[in-house]
C-alpha cells in the first residue's frame, strides 16, 4: 500500500483521488447571514490588524505566529471560544483510504472548531469550521489540497463542511458539499489588512459561529 502525506498533495492530485469538482461563488449570502459589527468589534478588529501589520512589516510571519497573532484573536472575537463551540488543535486525521486505489493518506489538521451541542453520529461532533494556516509569504491556495483532503473524510458524517485557508493576511473560505462527485465552492477572498474586507471577514466568522 502507498502511504501519502496530505501536506504533499497537489490540488490536481486531490481532484483525481477524491473526484472533487471546483466551483466559484461571488457571495457569502448564499450560505451565511452577515450582521453589522458593533463599534467595539470594529475597534478590536483594528487592533488585531495593527498587531499583525507590525510583524508583517518586520518580515516573514511564521505559521505559528499567524495562528497566534491573527487566527486566534479573530476566532475569540467572533465567539468561537464560547460554548457550544470547542477548538481542537493539530489533531491527526484518521487514515483516509482511497477507493479503487491502494493508497492511504495521513495528515494533521491545524485548527478545527466543533459543536459540542451537535452530533452527526454517536461520539462524532459536528464540524463547524476547519482551518489550515500557512506562513505570510505562502499563497493561501497552498493550503487548499490539505483542507479538501481533511474535509472529504468528514463529508461521510455531515452534508457540508466549511473550511478556511489563510496566511494571516489573506483568507479563503471554502464551502464543501456531499455529492457524487463532491463539490467545493471557493468564496470571495478576504483580507485582514484592508478595512472593508477585514470587517467582512469578522462578519463571516461570526455568522459561521452562530450556525
Amino acid at each position: 500500500m502507498t502511504i501519502l502525506n496530505a501536506r504533499n498533495l497537489t490540488l490536481e492530485e486531490v481532484h483525481r483521488l477524491f473526484g472533487f469538482q471546483k466551483h466559484y461563488s461571488d457571495s457569502f449570502s448564499n450560505y451565511l447571514s452577515l450582521e453589522p459589527l458593533t463599534e467595539a468589534e470594529q475597534q478590536e478588529l483594528l487592533q488585531i490588524r495593527n498587531d499583525f501589520d507590525r510583524y508583517l512589516t518586520a518580515g516573514k510571519v511564521s505559521e505559528g505566529q499567524v495562528k497566534f497573532l491573527a487566527v486566534a484573536p479573530l476566532l475569540r472575537l467572533a465567539g468561537f471560544y464560547r460554548y457550544p463551540i470547542e477548538i481542537v488543535l493539530e489533531e491527526n486525521i484518521a487514515d483516509i483510504e482511497v477507493e479503487d486505489e491502494d493508497i492511504k493518506i495521513k495528515g494533521r489538521f491545524d485548527i478545527l472548531a466543533i459543536s459540542k451541542a451537535k452530533h452527526t453520529k454517536p461520539q462524532t461532533y459536528f464540524w463547524v469550521l476547519l482551518i489550515e494556516s500557512k506562513n505570510s509569504q505562502i499563497d493561501i491556495s497552498t493550503g487548499l489540497p490539505q483542507l479538501l483532503t481533511y474535509s472529504y473524510k468528514n463529508l461521510d458524517n455531515q452534508k457540508s463542511v466549511l473550511g478556511l485557508t489563510t496566511n494571516g493576511r489573506g483568507y479563503q473560505f471554502v464551502y464543501l458539499e456531499q455529492g457524487n462527485p463532491p463539490i467545493y465552492y471557493l468564496l470571495p477572498e478576504l483580507n485582514l489588512m484592508e478595512r472593508e474586507r477585514s470587517s467582512q471577514l469578522l462578519q463571516v466568522l461570526k455568522a459561521i459561529c452562530q450556525l
